[in-house]
């Protein structure tokens, strides 16, 4: 929630950053690799026996390998797919758009058939590969530094401070690496914000470098990919704008509202307003407490945006895509103030700071939060 000089008793409860299954648009290229070959001889007479989809041209329930990298658009998935037979391009992407699931679909290898439904192919590929070729290890989203790089370890069996010397050594590099940060930082806090929040299959025996620049080179993707065209009327640099996306990233549970919320942070950078987003908080912190208290709101921290002007020094974590094109995208509104007002994640927006209390009055009436 954001607040202007908002009693700490009126904030709403902050969350741990969402802990979602892995559910990221895959943007590069779609490599498809069609093996036509059937499973015994009593499947061969079976598939003969079908007649081909009179669409796609292919006898239905043939086995399919496709591997899909870190990388491409849906339309691009699914233009590849329908060459591989597995399904209409066209039916596919309708599937997609209807299910709001451009972000979900996963990369990896997996087995699939010709003449699939498409609602059936849009659940496997939400629920991610069914085939592995190496070592799979996933980046949550929202995430700190400190965090991926202690789960990475965790995940692959290395040692934790290999992750960490390969940052700051130089082995791995970032063209949006900051070029200073607060004195006192960790070094390790450049590095936020930059790998990009994935499931991602790493061949069997990378090192830790190794396994760190497939990640950052997938953010790098991810960001030139974004159309920051609009950077000029906001005000701000790439990489504020990256800073950004993370705030809305643990600001914002549901995708429709990340446009609302980014419009929000802009509006009051251009006031100028502090933000007063308890996320930063948290993240000055160190931890997740189960509320902000009022003597966080007193942390001595360039992260703190309740103490200090403008935007945290780097991003506070991981990404998504729907968080960068909302950075790249904000909605246009008025609003200075959102609330948590519902369970489902919803928030209320307001362009005052009477409007604004109301619907704080009405969410603690309705036990949204204390």
């Amino acid at each position: 929630m954001v607040t202007l000089q908002q009693p700490a008793t009126e904030r709403q409860p902050p969350t741990e950053a969402p802990q979602r299954p892995w559910r990221n648009v895959l943007a590069m290229a779609v490599a498809v690799v069609v093996g036509l070959a059937l499973l015994g001889g009593a499947a061969t007479v079976l598939a003969r026996s079908l007649a081909p989809d009179p669409t796609l041209g292919v006898t239905p329930g043939l086995r399919v390998e496709v591997t899909i990298s870190p990388g491409a658009a849906a339309r691009t998935i699914a233009s590849d797919l329908e060459t591989a037979g597995v399904v209409l391009a066209r039916e596919l992407v309708a599937e997609i758009d209807a299910r709001g699931v451009a972000d979900r679909l996963q990369a990896g290898r997996y087995a699939l058939e010709t003449g699939m439904p498409a609602p059936a192919v849009v659940d496997a590929l939400v629920a991610g590969p069914n085939l592995t070729s190496g070592n799979t290890v996933a980046v949550r989203e929202g995430a700190s530094i400190t965090t991926i790089v202690r789960e990475l370890a965790e995940q692959t069996g290395l040692a934790e401070q290999s992750f960490r010397r390969a940052l700051l050594d130089g082995t791995v590099t970032s063209p949006y690496l900051p070029t200073s940060l607060p004195d006192g930082a960790d070094p390790l806090s450049a590095w936020e914000g930059l790998l990009f929040p994935a499931r991602y299959e790493v061949p069997s025996g990378a090192d830790a470098a190794g396994i760190l620049t497939i990640l950052v080179d997938e953010m790098v993707t991810r960001v030139e990919g974004t159309d920051w065209s609009e950077l000029d009327d906001l005000g701000v640099s790439r990489y504020e704008a990256m800073i950004v996306a993370s705030l809305i990233e643990r600001e914002a549970l549901l995708d429709e509202e990340r446009p609302l919320i980014a419009s929000v942070i802009y509006n009051r950078l251009a006031v100028p307003m502090r933000l007063q987003i308890d996320a930063t908080v948290i993240y000055a912190r160190g931890e997740t407490p189960g509320h902000v208290s009022a003597g966080d709101l007193a942390i001595e921290s360039p992260y703190n945006t309740y103490r200090v002007d403008g935007l945290p020094p780097t991003p506070i974590g991981t990404v998504r895509a729907a968080s960068l094109e909302a950075a790249a995208h904000p909605a246009t509104s008025d609003f200075l103030f959102y609330v948590l007002v519902a369970p489902d994640g919803s928030h209320g927006f307001s362009i005052t700071y009477e409007e604004h209390q109301e619907k704080v009055e009405r969410a603690k009436a309705e036990g949204v939060f204390p």
